[in-house]
């Protein structure tokens, strides 16, 4: 059997009835930059993130970059997130001139260890980015009053949560604002770069609009220097399809991590866990294993792709070597970094196709098939 670490080619063969149409409509439209297409995906969003509005941008990236300009973040600030996340969001506060400080992780979630954060605060920090990683959300009800009683602002990363809950409520509806990704291979993807921000704020809501399209609310009227970042009509179209989806999708996700976790349950392996008062949405199910180069080279001989999710964290990547991170100041982080392995999650992915994962992973383990 041959696996697919991820199939969007399914998933469009299954909705190409929606989307075929959507985009003969938008190419006959003209309307390629915002426009509709855009607008009514906004509109969806918000609604569906439980916020008043939405900004679509031209990636996640964009998302928490322009955010963070139009809370006001800057030179001379300190923005505090997790250690364990994609380089994106630390690069994003580094582009406004702020500076990142990171926290180590929880052991046990993989999200920030709120427990640390107060160890961390300066008289310059402003804000704090709480990660939703790999579709599992930070607990938001330790964290918002922690944030208010130290005066901080609270920008949700939620890259990789389109659709989690933590008590009920949205991802994306906890702080501020929220920034969304797109990306292809995302819960909700497009097909190419896209994000978005969320929020409730009305004046938040249209300096991001303002950021976004060159710091102009009106066509060749400028009121400060912002970015190229706005949304292509053609995402706006096909993310409007797709959003009708995301509940179902993101349950059949939760079908295949409840499989994995029955059929590897007595194995050597520590797997994501599972809380009661949040819905994770797997948008990677990642587990812990020794040896693991070993292992990846046992499944992928047996057609099976992995992925690491992430293999070297922010603090050690060239790209931040000046920037006064060292290595041995985040040991859960740089621990798990060498231990965590992402097995195969989509929602078209069969009860079959997982069986005969989870069967070569206990032949990894045990010597033996557990079929």
């Amino acid at each position: 059997m041959n696996i697919k670490f991820l199939d969007l080619k399914a998933q469009y063969d299954a909705i190409k009835r929606e989307i075929d149409p959507a985009l003969s409509e938008l190419i006959n439209s003209g309307s390629f930059v915002l426009g509709k297409a855009v607008s009514r995906f906004e509109n969806d969003f918000a609604e569906y993130c439980g916020c008043r509005y939405a900004i679509g941008v031209d990636s996640g990236t964009s998302a928490l970059l322009l955010a963070l300009k139009a809370l006001g973040i800057g030179p001379g600030d300190e923005v505090i997130t997790a250690a364990n996340t994609f380089i994106a969001t630390v690069a994003a506060i580094i582009h406004t001139g702020a500076t990142p400080v990171l926290v180590d992780i929880d052991p046990d979630t993989r999200n920030i260890d709120l427990n640390l954060i107060e160890k961390h605060l300066t008289p310059r920090t402003r804000a704090i980015i709480p990660v939703h990683l790999y579709g599992s959300m930070v607990d938001m009800n330790r964290l918002a009053p922690l944030a208010d009683k130290h005066h901080l602002l609270v920008l949700e990363d939620a890259a990789q949560a389109h659709g989690a809950r933590f008590h009920g409520k949205p991802a994306g509806s906890f702080g501020m604002a929220a920034g969304f990704s797109f990306y292809p291979a995302k819960n909700l993807g497009a097909y190419g770069e896209a994000g978005a921000v969320v929020t409730s704020d009305a004046g938040l809501a249209d300096e991001i609009k303002m950021l976004r399209d060159h710091g102009s609310m009106k066509k060749y009227f400028h009121e400060k220097i912002g970015f190229n970042a706005r949304m292509d009509g053609l995402q706006g179209a096909i993310l409007a399809v797709k959003l009708k989806y995301l509940d179902k999708w993101n349950t059949e996700r939760n079908r295949v991590a409840e499989r994995y976790r029955n059929n590897l349950k007595d194995l050597p392996l520590v797997p994501p866990m599972s809380f009661d008062d949040s819905y994770q949405v797997y948008h990677q199910f990642v587990i812990e294993v020794d040896q693991r180069d070993k292992f990846q080279k046992f499944l992928l001989d047996k057609g099976i792709p992995t992925m690491i999710h992430y293999p070297v964290p922010i603090h050690m990547q060239n790209a931040f070597i000046d920037s006064g991170f060292h290595s041995g100041s985040y040991p859960v982080t740089e621990k798990l970094a060498g231990r965590i392995v992402s097995l195969p999650i989509y929602p078209e992915l069969s009860n079959e196709e997982i069986d005969y994962i989870s069967r070569y992973i206990h032949e990894f383990f045990t010597g033996k098939s557990n079929q």
